[in-house]
């Protein structure tokens, strides 16, 4: 089979070649290419400035080759997948996180251009427009392995920019859109932020007040977006606005927008108690104009394209925190081991080892609800209730396990030293973005038919 290479350089060149020849298809010719990859050592992962990290290497070990056969969903290619994620992590990503932490921002086009063209962009998007074409179990095994990165922040941007901006653009854009927009995205040319939330509609998406409105062959577009990710550095917004002034489900309209056009205003950027080196802005549109050929789709149905774009974004999402919360549970081991009080290891008192044992317990139950919905969703099921309780757990186990690993590392916990404390504060979010822990629960009362009828 003949592959052409990405432009970049050679090691990226190895990963996306051995990436873009796993599948002839989806579902038909699997390749058999991590021997080859295994081949070729991992790049040392360095932790600049994390006390303790050179103990926490042994939890980035390969997968055994049991657990890689008896897996749930993933198969030895989803596993080759992750190793060559890996490295990059290891080599142009997590050496730079404390800097890009401090800096409070992260150079998205640099990394992105480094993911995109070793594959890593467009995992499950066509490959007519650069993407590998596989299917969505292949995307969480990729948010997976990016929560070996250091901080909360870089993975989040990740997400938005492979797997919560792009979704409809791939399902239902027209295939000159799909060329202009999705393929530099895919490719880590255009840097892409999602404009759905505003300052009074962040979780109640059918309040949102943004307009667009026909003139000629164009819409003008007036209002605001707010909690923008990538919002500072994108090149173009998949845009939610009004087209219309008929019912708040069927009046939206998803459109492409590039974020250089006249009218277009970064009013401020945002700063988090958590998060920081993820660009977030708050987005001021003034009569943009923009082609009426950049709508996604049909005119109307940008709100339904939107819920089926939450789908994927929640799962993602929960795939993405189960393996920083893992890495907490194990660097707070190897830590708790070695600090002592009242003469003897702190992992020892029965109240510590007992309760990393109740969190192991909650993070592998929360993964095997993930898989399930995974697994479901592939088959083409409808899986929104089930991302919602994963969402809804991964927020508050979130919130309990990063609180009780902290506590554990006593003072050491309470410095930006140690992953735990970074956790901490970055992992908040969970409960809050792409649906609060409120909306997850009336999305799952509704479907248990709970849910009171509005008078």
């Amino acid at each position: 089979m003949s592959v052409t290479l990405r432009s970049f350089p050679k090691a990226h060149v190895l990963i996306s070649e051995a990436a873009a020849t796993m599948f002839v298809c989806k579902g038909v010719q699997r390749l058999n290419f991590t021997r080859q990859l295994r081949q070729f050592q991992p790049a040392p992962s360095v932790l600049r400035g994390r006390a303790y990290s050179e103990n926490g290497s042994h939890i980035h070990k390969a997968s055994s080759a049991c657990e890689e056969s008896n897996h749930l969903i993933f198969t030895e290619e989803h596993f080759a997948l992750k190793e060559s994620l890996r490295k990059i992590i290891d080599k142009e990503i997590n050496p730079f996180v404390d800097e890009w932490e401090e800096a409070g921002q992260f150079p998205a086009h640099r990394v992105f251009k480094i993911l995109g063209s070793a594959g890593f962009l467009g995992v499950n998007k066509p490959t007519e427009y650069g993407g590998l074409g596989l299917d969505f179990s292949y995307s969480v095994a990729v948010a997976e392995e990016l929560g070996n990165i250091r901080c909360g922040g870089i993975p989040m941007a990740i997400g938005v920019q492979s797997d919560m901006a792009t979704p409809a653009l791939a399902r239902f854009g027209s295939a000159e859109l799909k060329k202009e927009f999705l393929t530099p995205t895919i490719m880590g040319d255009k840097v892409v932020c999602l404009g759905v939330s505003e300052a009074g509609a962040g979780s109640d998406v059918a309040s949102i007040k943004t307009k667009a409105v026909r003139k000629g062959d164009d819409y003008i577009i007036n209002g605001s977006k707010m909690w923008t990710t990538n919002g500072t550095q994108a090149d173009w917004m998949c845009l939610l606005a009004n087209t219309s002034d008929g019912p708040p489900h069927r009046n939206k309209s998803l459109i492409c927008l590039p974020m250089k056009l006249p009218g277009v205003h970064i009013a401020r950027k945002i700063e988090k108690i958590g998060m920081k080196s993820s660009d977030t802005a708050e987005v001021f549109f003034e009569d943009v104009c923009v082609p009426c050929k950049y709508l996604i789709g049909e005119e109307g149905m940008g709100f339904t394209y939107q819920m089926l774009q939450f789908q994927e974004e929640r799962m993602w999402g929960v795939a993405n925190i189960l393996t920083s919360m893992q890495n907490v549970i194990q660097e707070t081991i190897e830590y708790t081991k070695q600090r002592k009080i009242f003469g003897q290891p702190v992992l020892h008192h029965q109240t510590v080892h007992f309760r990393l044992a109740e969190l192991q317990t909650e993070v592998e139950l929360l993964r095997s609800l993930l898989y399930r919905a995974t697994d479901l969703y592939v088959k083409g099921n409808d899986v929104t209730k089930l991302a919602s309780m994963a969402k809804l757990k991964g927020g508050r186990l979130a919130r309990t396990l990063s609180d009780s690993c902290l506590q554990f590392w006593g003072g050491m916990g309470y410095t930006n030293d140690v992953l735990v404390s970074r956790f901490y504060r970055d992992a908040r979010l969970m409960s809050i973005g792409a649906g609060a822990d409120e909306v997850m629960l009336s999305i799952i009362c509704k479907y248990m038919d709970t849910l009171p009828n509005k008078k």
